[in-house]
């Protein structure tokens, strides 16, 4: 089984035509959508409950966890501790959980998350925190996936019961990982392609990372790639989450439905489409 899906529901003019019902547009299309509003503030239950119910029963969330949580950001006044973190954001996700409506909570790292023991020692608190709700992880530094390293990083990930997130970036000095195929979950493996702009992620005379980094039109030759990377880990895992992460110039929605083309996906258990698209 795979599943695509984007980066928010929120700026993809390919597939929305009215502003107020812009992810009931979304999820007429695809089956999933990546939520990264959770990661700048833990959104209220009123929120989630809206969610769920504008999305048809199938339709799943990808849930960026707080940015307290992958160590972003130290803990804001209101928190005693880290354990406090997690009880609040699990407290608000509550009701998508009971709907079954996640398809794992995404723990995206930052670049001074390296690896050594303490930050090991963090993932194996991630696990007794979030028990056995899934879990995906994506690194952004490379001492992850060293010759050294690599094998053990991806052992560590299986044994906790995490999904490795197989990752299209540029190979930067600084921020960036190898696109390492490999599943670690039976269940699930995601794919996260975030472009190839090389100078947006450099950084260097950027002012606007978030527009910059995602500004990349795949080509049909790297969707062919992708397809490929994909049917890989369809023989290791039930499921494959294709998300992108392109948007900055509109390019995620056009890339993600030639993908699906390619594949030959369709997803008319969402019901009805409100455009016909390629």
């Amino acid at each position: 089984m795979m599943t695509i899906g984007l980066t928010g529901w929120s700026d993809h003019d390919l597939i929305q035509r009215e502003a107020s019902r812009k992810l009931e547009d979304y999820s007429s299309h695809f089956p999933v959508v990546e939520l990264d509003t959770s990661f700048y503030a833990i959104p209220s239950v009123k929120n989630i409950v809206s969610w769920i119910e504008k999305t048809p029963d199938r339709f799943t969330f990808l849930p960026k966890v707080h940015s307290m949580m992958t160590l972003h950001k130290p803990f804001a006044p209101d928190f005693e501790s880290m354990a406090d973190v997690y009880a609040a954001y699990l407290q608000a996700f509550d009701p998508m959980i009971r709907e079954q409506k996640i398809k794992a909570f995404l723990f995206q790292f930052p670049p001074t998350f390296d690896c050594i023991r303490p930050n090991v020692n963090y993932l194996k608190y991630v696990k007794k925190q979030m028990n056995e709700l899934p879990v995906a992880v994506e690194f952004r530094n490379q001492s992850w996936f060293t010759d050294q390293n690599a094998s053990k990083t991806l052992a560590l990930l299986k044994q906790l019961g995490f999904t490795h997130v197989v990752v299209d970036q540029p190979q930067t000095p600084t921020n960036s990982i190898p696109m390492v195929k490999v599943s670690t979950h039976p269940a699930l493996s995601i794919m996260r392609l975030h472009g190839q702009n090389y100078e947006g992620w450099l950084g260097e005379n950027v002012t606007d990372w978030r527009a910059e980094r995602p500004l990349h039109d795949y080509s049909p030759t790297e969707l062919e790639a992708f397809k490929e990377t994909a049917l890989q880990l369809e023989q290791c895992s039930r499921e494959v989450c294709i998300i992108f992460n392109n948007n900055s110039g509109g390019h995620a929605a056009k890339n993600a439905k030639e993908l699906q083309k390619l594949l030959g996906l369709d997803f008319d258990y969402l019901g009805p489409q409100q455009l016909d698209l390629l």
